[in-house]
């Protein structure tokens, strides 16, 4: 079990000693690494080869996940999501249940799926990543005190008042290329921020395929469409 005692700025200790109960109930060798910034994904990395479990739990936020899938991403070992981060979209994406109990029934014995790992820059992505407008907005919506929906729809209108100038793009891809002026743009490897809003309503996160998500405008009225699950697809203003 990998945990990331400072994701989400929130204790892990509950999560943690459900773990322990949990596998001990199970009658399952629980191995715990705590991360701590430096070094990690190899010292993940050595860890499964000296261990080869079956499955690695990962406690942590979006970029945890991320790490320890890069560290074992050439091995055949099952991921089990914890959700433990500030916005946990990729635990959304799953639908996975609030329940802690409920979560470790899925991690230890749910069913698996294979899921797709976008390379950006030789980075790796599982879930969504952006550039634009969105970090901004991110980093307000973190300061507030007001989640879900709402929040980050109280943020994006508070954030449209300062917007930095749109940038130029150039995408080629499946034999085609668009040049175009932007706000923002998401390469997705899914569907969902970890607030709920649907930014790529066709994405599949085990179909072999991403989507580039162009937003070329910013007002109120595209991100009520956004907040509501509306996007639009293919038209002027998405």
């Amino acid at each position: 079990m990998i945990v990331n005692p400072i994701a989400g700025g929130n204790d892990k200790t509950e999560i943690i000693n459900a773990s322990r109960e949990f596998a001990q109930n199970e009658g399952v060798e629980l191995i715990e690494f705590e991360t701590t910034g430096e070094d990690d994904e190899n010292a993940i990395r050595s860890l499964y080869k000296e261990h080869r479990p079956q499955r690695i739990l990962v406690a942590g936020g979006d970029g945890t996940i991320k790490m320890v899938a890069e560290a074992v991403e050439h091995n055949d070992v099952i991921i089990g999501v914890l959700p433990a981060g500030s916005a946990n979209g990729l635990s959304v994406d799953l639908e996975l249940p609030n329940d802690i109990q409920e979560t470790l029934k899925i991690a230890f014995h749910g069913n698996v799926m294979e899921m797709d790992m976008v390379c950006i820059n030789d980075k790796k992505s599982l879930h969504l990543s952006d550039i634009g407008v969105n970090a901004e907005l991110i980093r307000n919506y973190e300061g507030s005190k007001i989640r879900g929906k709402l929040g980050y729809a109280l943020q994006a209108i508070s954030t449209l008042t300062d917007l930095d100038p749109p940038f130029h793009v150039k995408i080629e891809a499946n034999g085609k290329t668009i040049e175009t002026e932007a706000r923002m743009v998401v390469m997705a490897n899914t569907q969902r921020y970890g607030t709920g809003v649907t930014i790529n309503p066709v994405g599949k996160m085990d179909d072999g395929k991403f989507e580039i998500v162009i937003l070329k405008s910013m007002d109120v009225f595209l991100i009520g469409k956004i907040i509501a699950g509306n996007i639009p697809l293919d038209s002027e203003e998405d």
